[in-house]
């Protein structure tokens, strides 16, 4: 019996990584079978346990894969980097820029697939949990989270700006304002079919926008 190599298993998950991913955009997440993924490959089922035990085996490796393909941390990294050449404000919308460009780009897909998780954590977090339990790295909003919050600190102890919350208050703002945008844009362009007369305004261009102008108000630059 020849040798199975590493290149070939690599090989056969990522075919069922990509199927996962393609149902994904198909369908929502919780619906999302082993039996679609054994449609989707053309595998056989044993070919399909063979490399997993189950669809949330699967979803663990889609997300190490699509974090590590669509990243945002080396960016954020550049942005933050330029603190001493830019002001905190200036530093501010490159930041919203960068994650308006993601929301466009990913909107119908790895934003998608996260707005599911997070529906899915709620009604059944034990199972998200599991999901989510061998991926060691941040994601990309908890990244960006944890340098901004240490980039807002040290500007505030450089005395460069005076924010008017506490960076904690602020951060958990930006968080909570991030996610509403993200659920709403999703809602009104990839769910509903009746056409919303306001599914123009609810672009991530428009919402991130305000959102970046009320933050470098909140930090008392604007």
């Amino acid at each position: 019996m020849p040798k199975v190599t590493d290149e070939y298993i690599q090989n056969k998950k990522s075919k069922i990584i990509d199927a996962a991913y393609t149902l994904c955009l198909k369908k929502t997440v919780s619906t999302v079978t082993m039996q679609d993924i054994i449609n989707e490959t053309g595998f056989s089922q044993g070919g399909i346990y063979r490399f997993y035990k189950d669809i949330d085996d699967i979803f663990s490796d889609m997300i190490l894969y699509l974090r590590k393909k669509e990243s945002i941390k080396e960016k954020t990294d550049e942005i933050l980097a330029k603190e001493n050449e830019l002001s905190p404000s200036e530093i501010t919308d490159l930041i919203f820029a960068m994650l308006t460009d993601f929301m466009k780009r990913e909107l119908m897909g790895i934003e998608k697939i996260d707005f599911e998780l997070s529906v899915l954590a709620m009604n059944d977090p034990t199972r998200v949990d599991k999901i989510l339990r061998n991926i060691p790295d941040a994601g990309n909003m908890e990244y960006l989270t944890m340098r901004t919050m240490e980039f807002f600190s040290q500007q505030v102890s450089l005395g460069r700006i005076h924010p008017r919350v506490s960076v904690k208050e602020l951060l958990s703002y930006i968080a909570s304002a991030y996610t509403g945008i993200q659920t709403e844009c999703i809602v009104n362009n990839c769910y509903k079919h009746e056409q919303n007369p306001f599914t123009e305004l609810f672009q991530p261009e428009i919402q991130l926008k305000t959102l970046a102008r009320t933050v470098k108000y909140l930090i008392g630059e604007e």
